[in-house]
């Protein structure tokens, strides 16, 4: 039972991994609300909190009277979210929608891979939804801290998977039309993509404006006269000529040692990263001297997670535990229910 995405595998310490991802630090209390008695205490936990956040269709939510209107209304000083695949009204509103669908139709497939299209390769609909809903959420909040009031916040994935895609959309219905899918190489910026060097290692490097390139020309490639030529001397020719620019710097890297070539970089300030895998991620030397990395109790037992992305002077989020189904029945249910009967409904 639970959420579902419990269930998708059992990777992590025998949790889903996407479970894991998206829990820590999480309470999990386990209630029927089609049941009578546990929708009085659904309805009492939720007058003693600050925040209630939901991702139920938005017509099934309105049944069960827990629509954000609804509960913003039942308790003035309440922050209610909800998120759903589509948004309330519009002919699309009761269907279905997870991540790859929202992808689909946000436009995210065709802008993505090469010639054939591609899904991005992780959550994108799912994760923009839920930035949206916090950053809805916290500016609630602030304004709660200054009017007292409360708010009704409603977030689409498709919405906000849209708004991410803003760029490629306004240039294509406002510009030229859709630009072509390019993979791993920039589609109006080059040299701007991934590149081999003599040992066959792939690196990606970016070249942002015309300084750049001239240091690519003269340091890297030690040709200074690709800097003045026409068909290479700003972005727009060298997007123009796009696939001779590439194989200038191709077979640059392919006349240099590796240790050459980024010593090269290096010198010139060249952006350059290394195209890694999962496994080099989690032994990556940046994330580790920053101590993005700590130990969180699992149901399974200790388990080494990713830390929150973000510090705040002099204060942490803490490290608490992945929850088990219904782990925290007693003490969440009495100790709100308690708080809310003590402050009254908001």
């Amino acid at each position: 039972g639970g959420d579902f995405a419990r269930h998708y595998d059992a990777d992590v310490q025998g949790e889903s991994a996407f479970f894991v991802w998206a829990n820590r630090g999480k309470q999990s209390v386990v209630l029927d609300i089609k049941n009578d008695g546990d929708a009085e205490t659904f309805f009492a936990l939720v007058a003693g909190a600050d925040v209630f956040v939901q991702n139920i269709s938005p017509d099934a939510a309105e049944r069960m009277g827990i629509g954000a209107e609804q509960l913003h209304v039942r308790f003035p000083g309440l922050i209610a979210c909800e998120i759903s695949g589509y948004g309330a009204g519009g002919p699309r509103s009761a269907d279905k929608a997870y991540d790859l669908a929202v992808q689909a139709e946000a436009g995210a497939f065709s802008v993505t891979g090469d010639e054939t299209m591609s899904k991005v390769g992780f959550s994108v609909a799912d994760i923009s939804a839920g930035m949206y809903a916090m950053s809805g959420i916290l500016a609630a909040l602030v304004r709660r801290e200054r009017t007292g009031e409360g708010a009704a916040i409603s977030v689409s994935m498709l919405d906000s998977l849209v708004e991410w895609m803003s760029a490629p959309l306004y240039a294509a219905v406002h510009g030229k039309g859709q630009a072509p899918r390019t993979s791993r190489r920039h589609h109006a910026i080059a040299p701007y993509g991934t590149f081999a060097l003599a040992s066959g290692k792939v690196i990606l490097i970016a070249i942002q404006n015309d300084r750049e390139w001239q240091r690519m020309a003269d340091v890297v490639l030690a040709n200074a006269a690709l800097a003045t030529d026409e068909r290479f001397a700003t972005n727009a020719a060298r997007i123009a000529n796009v696939e001779e620019t590439e194989n200038l710097v191709s077979e640059g890297f392919r006349l240099l040692s590796d240790e050459d070539a980024l010593a090269r970089l290096a010198e010139a300030g060249i952006a350059t990263a290394r195209v890694n895998d999962l496994a080099d991620v989690w032994k990556h030397e940046q994330l580790r001297a920053r101590g993005r990395f700590v130990e969180v109790d699992t149901p399974g037992g200790p388990l080494e997670l990713l830390a929150e992305p973000f510090g705040i002077s002099e204060w942490s989020p803490g490290r608490r535990r992945i929850p088990a189904l219904g782990e925290h029945d007693p003490a969440v249910v009495e100790g709100i229910i308690g708080r809310g009967k003590s402050s009254g409904a908001n």
